[in-house]
């Protein structure tokens, strides 16, 4: 070994790196100064509580001052003050943290949190600064009060000062490219910004700039609901009243404290951007923590409070940290027992507020293994299931199936959240409800407006159908498949359960020279008109009192080919295709495909073409499968355009054959 020792570090590099780097924004530099100052007032309060201080403390205060001829801007505190040794130990010592050693010293009587950590929060002021000056008194009899300056190098002077009023002035004399803190609003909208919950009144010209009180510091049982719904107007102008909030308040194994609120989800809400602002004990850190909240939770808002979240550390070290981690458990376990308390206590408003909410809830189910054993029973999705009996009032009742004798309990939410007649079910209560009809199997729907046939026909039937139609649904039906692996989940367009079909009109025997059934000779039409060889056509009775009121086809797509494609689509980042391998079912009970049939047999062949009724039996195949094909895709404009064109030739058609 050659030579054993101390790193120097030479103090003429600290001011130059304080400047450029201490803060990414110079803005933060008031935040600092009137944190300092909260903190000295903290500290007298202490003192005085234990005895060390026996004058009044007075009413605790911050003053702003701004003076644009000297292009200097004051902050002022009636608290603790320091001596001269003070001053030499806790600001020539750059990085020494005073609030450390004092927390140290008076934790026993300590009943508000200090702010600083670091130690180089006052140095901010040299971001903005070309000098400072600090004219302080401590508050420790006989004190004398001493002056302090500095010009931003490694230089200072400190001398006895004729301060006679307990407190520390800190006095900027602002640099030309920052004379826009002379402004009276840029300081009040800073105050706002990050010192609005500060526990000290902040005063400019008189004026008192911050609220002060800190809702999420309260105890819940002192809020009522107009409280929270008041904070969150606050926080969130010009924004729909929140869903329902979760506060957060403990001090064990770590301290957070903070309201976090449901809102509403617009379209033009990124979910993958959180929007909760991170405080540390009542001082403004950031709008954004998505370190820290599990990525399920980032749409919600609000606040979170604690000091026990590391501040001068990367991103990437957050997201490792093991406290970190263990708070984002807490915040998840405080959201699933709010969940569970207003399923259990409100169901009402919990079925209501449903359509937003069950996106963050299903999106933590699939996400978060504590979070989904916590609510996996309270999933609930919407059903056609009927209701068994209706309330006297003019909102039609909602029924979730409970445990217990009474298989059903209203739950009414306001007419605007639901459909009348729909009802609200889980999956289990679903199943358990259908074992009799359709064992393991559920029926569902991703799209109420183009699926309504399918649906109608299967609620005519008696099978219920659950609708999963919120963008996340499609990868939470893979996610159910996979914690119920012995129940079939179908899609109502996909097949067609055999409770839905007669199979006795679909055996009628038509021809007897040919031995062909109806069914059969309907398909050899259309597989003629529409000369499509990847298209399977089926012939079936659909089941119905009244066969008018069912389509005349349909077109299906079977499950695992309908996913296989919209799988494969995913991963390449495009649109889903729709297949040119699919089914065509032709409805033989419908009258329209009946007359289909019996105007085929009528059509003449004339010399090497056909006749006008087969033309137009082959126009009305066509026409068929249009309609019973817009069910499942919108037509481009070169399909719409030919629809249109095939539309006017049928009913062109049509008119010459009544008026002949």
């Amino acid at each position: 070994m050659l030579e054993q020792g101390t790193i120097s570090i030479h103090t003429e590099n600290i001011f130059p790196i304080i400047k450029r780097s201490l803060y990414s924004d110079h803005q933060i530099f008031l935040r600092e100064l009137v944190s300092n100052a909260v903190d000295a007032i903290q500290k007298l309060n202490m003192v005085s509580r234990a005895g060390e201080y026996s004058g009044d403390t007075g009413e605790p205060e911050i003053q702003i001052a701004i003076d644009k001829n000297n292009k200097t801007l004051s902050i002022t505190d009636n608290g603790i003050g320091m001596t001269a040794d003070e001053v030499k130990k806790y600001i020539n010592q750059v990085a020494f943290s005073s609030a450390e050693e004092f927390i140290h010293k008076y934790k026993s009587t300590s009943d508000q949190p200090i702010i600083g950590h670091f130690g180089l929060g006052f140095y901010s002021s040299f971001m903005v600064a070309q000098k400072v000056e600090i004219d302080t008194l401590s508050y420790k009899e006989g004190a004398q009060a001493v002056h302090w300056s500095c010009d931003g190098s490694p230089e200072f002077t400190l001398e006895e000062s004729s301060r006679t009023t307990r407190g520390t002035t800190i006095t900027l004399h602002l640099m030309e490219e920052e004379l826009d803190y002379l402004e009276s609003a840029r300081i009040k909208n800073l105050i706002q910004t990050y010192c609005d919950f500060m526990p000290v009144p902040i005063k400019l010209d008189g004026e008192v700039l911050n609220r002060q009180k800190a809702p999420w510091r309260e105890s819940p049982s002192n809020l009522n609901q107009e409280d929270y719904t008041e904070f969150y107007r606050y926080l969130y102008p010009f924004q729909e009243e929140p869903l329902l909030w979760v506060h957060l308040n403990t001090d064990y194994p770590f301290i957070i404290n903070g309201i976090l609120y449901f809102p509403k989800l617009r379209p033009d809400v990124d979910v993958t951007k959180g929007q909760i602002k991170l405080f540390c004990n009542q001082v403004f850190v950031s709008d954004h923590c998505e370190e820290i909240i599990p990525q399920f939770l980032l749409p919600m808002r609000g606040v979170i409070d604690s000091s026990d979240i590391p501040l001068n550390v990367s991103r990437s070290a957050l997201q490792t940290d093991r406290t970190v981690k263990k708070i984002g458990d807490y915040i998840a376990k405080k959201v699933g027992d709010r969940l569970k308390e207003l399923y259990r206590d409100s169901r009402d408003q919990y079925i209501s507020a449903w359509k937003d909410l069950g996106t963050f809830v299903k999106f933590g189910v699939m996400n978060d293994e504590k979070f989904k054993k916590q609510v996996e029973d309270i999933l609930i999705f919407r059903s056609t299931a009927k209701q068994s009996h209706q309330t006297t009032s003019e909102t039609p009742a909602v029924q979730v199936q409970s445990e217990g004798e009474d298989a059903w309990q209203d739950v009414t939410p306001s007419a605007s959240e639901s459909s009348e007649g729909d009802s609200y079910t889980t999956i289990k209560e679903y199943l358990e409800r259908n074992k009799e009809r359709h064992e393991n199997r559920v029926f569902y729907c991703t799209d109420e407006a183009t699926q309504a046939t399918y649906v109608e026909l299967h609620k005519k039937q008696g099978l219920e159908v659950l609708f999963m139609d919120s963008f996340i649904d499609t990868h939470f039906i893979n996610f159910l498949e996979r914690e119920f692996q012995d129940v079939k989940f179908t899609r109502v367009d996909s097949d067609l359960d055999q409770t839905l079909l007669d199979k006795d009109q679909a055996t009628e025997i038509v021809d007897p020279k040919t031995n062909k059934t109806r069914g059969e000779i309907i398909k050899e039409l259309f597989e003629k008109a529409l000369n499509k060889p990847k298209l399977n056509i089926r012939t079936e009775a659909l089941k119905s009192d009244n066969p008018q009121s069912t389509p005349p086809a349909m077109v299906l797509l079977p499950e695992i080919l309908r996913r296989f494609r919209e799988m494969n689509a995913l991963m390449q980042q495009q649109m889903a295709e729709f297949p040119e391998e699919h089914i065509l079912l032709v409805n033989t009970s419908h009258p329209l495909i009946q007359n289909l049939a019996t105007l085929s047999q009528s059509s003449i062949i004339q010399g090497e073409g056909e006749s006008p009724t087969g033309k137009l039996v082959n126009m009305i195949c066509q026409h068929i499968y249009d309609l019973a094909l817009m069910s499942q895709k919108g037509f481009d404009a070169e399909g719409m355009k030919g629809f249109v064109e095939r539309s006017n030739d049928v009913l062109t058609k049509l008119t010459e054959q009544a008026a002949k």
